[in-house]
């Protein structure tokens, strides 16, 4: 059985709505639950990364991108990843596009402190607002060149748009996309309201 290591409200989410499109049994692992649960993360990796993904054979996986991929290979019926290489490859590109500018910028905005050297208040406000700043126009950046990627009402929501959907929701992204690109922020809704997909973000996003 598939272990997912996470918290409510992470990237966590990405995963479990994969791993529920592919049916497969897992069990979801709340590091925040106890001092044993984020024990065992930093056991199986140091850097205690959210999300981590233990296979079945018990090996490891983390690394988003890395990890949707895998499903999506290991599981084609689930159509996480397009049936066509070329469809695939640019699925697989807007994935590491999101994880290399969208999520790597708000891991500067949520600890701004491990990118300098001197953590004065001044510096980790200058340090977030540039950060806030380049993040939304990196969505801004996926949205006109990835929207054609994403899933329409009558097709399955594959990698690429969980992806998005749930690291879109931090730091203002949503808000911000609902008024410079209102056609991808309607995508993305779309994909929230997917009936197998709401369940999954329902929990980490309680209404």
């Amino acid at each position: 059985m598939y272990q997912l290591y996470g918290y409510q409200n992470s990237g966590a989410a990405a995963i479990e709505a994969a791993l529920v499109l592919c049916r497969v049994p897992f069990r979801f692992i709340d590091v925040e639950s106890s001092a044993e649960a984020a024990q065992d993360l930093r056991k199986l990796n140091p850097l205690k990364q959210i999300p981590t993904l233990q296979l079945p054979d018990g090996s490891i996986l983390t690394e988003s991108a890395a990890i949707l991929i895998h499903l999506g290979l290991t599981f084609p019926e689930s159509n996480l990843l397009p049936k066509k290489p070329a469809d695939r490859d640019q699925a697989i590109r807007g994935m590491v596009y999101i994880v290399s500018n969208c999520y790597a910028a708000i891991g500067v905005i949520d600890f701004p402190e491990r990118w300098l050297a001197e953590a004065d208040e001044a510096s980790r406000q200058n340090l977030i607002a540039g950060s806030r700043a380049r993040l939304h126009w990196s969505w801004e950046v996926f949205a006109d060149q990835f929207s054609a990627e994403l899933y329409l009402d009558d097709e399955t929501p594959g990698a690429l748009d969980v992806l998005a959907a749930v690291i879109s929701r931090w730091a203002g992204s949503r808000e911000h996309l609902r008024s410079t690109r209102p056609g991808f922020y309607a995508w993305l809704e779309r994909i929230d309201r997917h009936p197998t997909l709401a369940p999954v973000f329902a929990r980490h996003w309680p209404a």
